[in-house]
């Protein structure tokens, strides 16, 4: 019953006019509510205007804010080339991470741990100072970063099968954060040889047998992982906020977007960077 109303609610708030508008905060609600029980969304149209879904975005975290726990970061998504053509939108998008989004190692998560989950292999830094604000190349970036992680995303892509999914819907849906692994944090060495490093890592995604699932390199994002920062810290920037110490980044996905299968576990290495490390998830 409360599916089909919220249905009902967005299709009316979000069907393309001339005159569209942000949903109201009791559809916003309904909309939070299904994203934590799981249940799938319909409605949403892909004509909304951008500055709508921004809208939706920041009043759905607000939202998430009340089940998720305090704000550790950002995400960059469609960073990838592959993933932009997917979905139709030529350029990244942002979504904000918070604290309960983050498992360590090795969690073991179930299958069906989103309305319409996913898994990518991905990356995560974290920021040193602020001064992150104000790089403008991958050197500059990393001589304000502390850590790298090696991170395996697990979106929700939350709307219904079937139902339209492009650039303003998934800005709409906060970028489909809902979960994340992270792997042993690398020291961000401030180098022109690990900027090299990150441009030509090799990352591959293997299951438990050792067979590959996916795979895909460091220039898969942007050309060079280190742009993906570049561009949250200067959209932040428009919308009057900035990067702070602290604070966790996800750079988007170096692998096409996998469904979890239960008994799956998938390791992604990062064959380049020092150690060649790796971070796993297994699906129950």
């Amino acid at each position: 019953m409360r599916s089909a109303l919220l249905a009902s609610l967005l299709a009316t708030a979000f069907a393309f006019s001339a005159h569209a508008a942000c949903p109201t905060a009791e559809q916003v609600a309904a909309l939070a509510s299904d994203w934590v029980q799981m249940k799938p969304v319909r409605g949403l149209s892909k004509d909304m205007p951008m500055e709508d879904a921004f809208c939706m975005r920041e009043m759905l975290v607000r939202e998430l804010g009340k089940t998720q726990g305090r704000i550790v970061g950002y995400k960059a998504g469609l960073t990838n080339k592959a993933v932009q053509e997917r979905f139709g939108y030529p350029q990244p998008v942002r979504g904000t991470m918070f604290e309960k989004m983050f498992l360590q190692d090795g969690a073991e998560v179930p299958a069906k741990f989103g309305s319409r989950p996913v898994f990518e292999a991905d990356m995560v830094v974290e920021v040193g100072d602020e001064g992150i604000n104000r790089a403008t190349t991958p050197l500059e970036v990393l001589q304000h970063l502390s850590k790298i992680y090696p991170f395996i995303e697990l979106p929700d892509l939350v709307v219904a099968e079937g139902e339209p999914l492009n650039g303003v819907v998934i800005t709409a849906i906060n970028v489909g954060a809902r979960l994340g692994v992270l792997g042993k944090p690398l020291a961000a060495e401030a180098t022109p040889e690990m900027v090299t490093a990150l441009a030509q890592m090799k990352i591959v995604m293997r299951d438990q047998d050792g067979k590959e699932l996916a795979k895909g390199t460091g220039a898969g994002i942007l050309d060079q992982p280190l742009n993906a920062v570049i561009w949250l810290a200067q959209d932040l920037a428009k919308a009057g906020l900035k990067l702070r110490t602290g604070d966790l980044l996800s750079l988007g996905s170096f692998s096409p977007l996998l469904p979890p299968r239960a008994g799956t576990k998938a390791t992604v290495s990062y064959e380049g960077l020092p150690g060649n490390p790796t971070v796993s998830v297994s699906f129950k």
